[in-house]
């Protein structure tokens, strides 16, 4: 069944234009409350954070109109990490977790990411049944007087998720001595984050908390570290951590001012936890679009890597299936399913100091812990119909396919937010990686 709403993480798009407006909002709360509302005579609840852009003030309302009206009780949590959204739905005993963000994107999108009562993503399955109840009339089963949903605040929703954070690093150790920069993209975690670094002990210096409803992610955050950078070198810190707007995903800079990027991550928390015994699997769960160094890093230490379709919801439902404890993507999501149910950049920031605890080294001497294979990916914007069914690409595809058989592989993949064919290729042999990404994209190109 095609999607109409939902694309790989809820549902996303420029704010006040479909699907992003406060009609759809609200048809969603409606359609997501009548699915998890049951004939039991207790009470339905929902829960609902927020990233700090100014569309918030928009869309949180039309969903808080949605549910009351079909009778669930509301619980605003205002800004809030996007795992810490996921872990308060099952503190509070929820029916279901929203959060409103668009990640990574500037303060002109918005999106809504529908979590379930265990806190784990919605399946594919469960968003498509919402889906068909979204478009149907708006007076179709709704609440009578008496029943309608009531809303309220939690004000201390902050300090616990921060106590949750503290929870994940070892208690036996301290950040003392740390000098930590944290850029939280004036986004969700602008106050969460600085917090529980200082309450560990760190000397914290914080970047990109002053959100004003159109700064989110602006030059600053895991997708612009230029600014983290800096801010490493002028505070001599020993370490930088950049998240994004909703701070489920965190790119590290090393004291010198190299960036980190997730599958370098996944390898150091792996290889620290395999030694540990911490690890429930002989493995790690990621994306098509990791590396093959890291899978190589792996195999080395007796390791396997198991890949899925893009999206953490997809490296999520892997690890539950398989009973895996550690995955996720290239981008900074890590899951950590000791401790969270989703990808949590502060988190996997928090699993990286350990290893500098432990270790008592520089950053830069643990942390890349292989050489990766060249890898390029190119971002293909298009107009109309899907340029992946047009002929020429296809064929494109398989000569491409074809000529990384032996030293590489080659991954193409739709956005499931925006208008975008992506290329990427790896192989040992950067020439031929670069000259098949360049005429797959502009096949790709010339058919959109």
């Amino acid at each position: 069944m095609a999607r109409k709403y939902f694309g790989t993480d809820g549902i996303r798009g420029t704010a006040n234009t479909p699907p992003m407006t406060p009609e759809i909002a609200m048809r969603l709360g409606m359609a997501a409350g009548k699915y998890f509302r049951t004939t039991s005579p207790r009470r339905h609840s929902v829960v609902i954070g927020k990233d700090t852009r100014l569309s918030g003030y928009m869309i949180e309302p039309a969903l808080v109109a949605g549910f009351t009206s079909v009778g669930m009780d509301v619980t605003l949590f205002g800004p809030l990490p996007t795992p810490g959204v996921a872990m308060m739905t099952r503190s509070l005993r929820a029916d279901l977790g929203v959060m409103i963000s668009a990640s990574h994107n500037n303060f002109r999108d918005n999106g809504i990411k529908l979590f379930g009562p265990d806190g784990y993503k919605l399946s594919d399955q469960i968003e498509l049944d919402i889906e068909s109840r979204m478009d149907r009339a708006l007076d179709d089963k709704l609440a009578a007087p008496e029943d309608l949903g009531r809303t309220k605040r939690v004000d201390d929703a902050q300090a616990r998720y921060v106590e949750i954070v503290k929870a994940s690093f070892p208690r036996r150790m301290r950040l003392s001595g740390l000098r930590i920069c944290i850029d939280c993209a004036n986004g969700a975690a602008y106050k969460v984050a600085p917090a529980a670094l200082y309450e560990l002990g760190a000397e914290v210096y914080p970047v990109g908390v002053t959100p004003n409803g159109f700064n989110i992610n602006e030059e600053v955050g895991s997708t612009d570290t230029r600014a983290l950078k800096e801010a490493v070198k002028t505070h001599r810190a020993d370490i930088g951590i950049a998240l994004d707007g909703d701070a489920d995903r965190c790119i590290i800079i090393d004291e010198k001012g190299n960036e980190i990027d997730g599958d370098q991550l996944i390898g150091l928390i792996a290889g620290h936890w395999h030694t540990a015994g911490l690890l429930t699997q002989a493995g790690v769960v990621t994306t098509v679009m990791s590396n093959l160094g890291l899978e190589n890093h792996l195999k080395d230490l007796g390791l396997t890597l198991e890949r899925t379709k893009v999206g953490d919801r997809y490296v999520v439902a892997r690890m539950r299936e398989g009973g895996f404890n550690l995955g996720g993507e290239q981008s900074g999501h890590i899951v950590m399913s000791d401790y969270s149910t989703t990808g949590d950049g502060l988190m996997a920031a928090l699993q990286v100091l350990a290893v500098m605890v432990e270790i008592e080294k520089p950053l830069s001497e643990i942390a890349y812990v292989f050489d990766p294979v060249p890898q390029k990916l190119v971002n293909v914007r298009y107009k109309g119909k899907d340029p992946l069914d047009a002929d020429a690409v296809k064929a494109a595809i398989a000569d491409a396919e074809k000529r990384l058989a032996a030293t590489g592989r080659l991954v193409i993949r739709k956005s499931g937010t925006e208008p975008l064919i992506r290329v990427m290729a790896e192989a040992t042999d950067g020439d031929l990686m670069d000259t098949v990404v360049e005429e797959v994209a502009e096949a790709v190109r010339k058919a959109g």
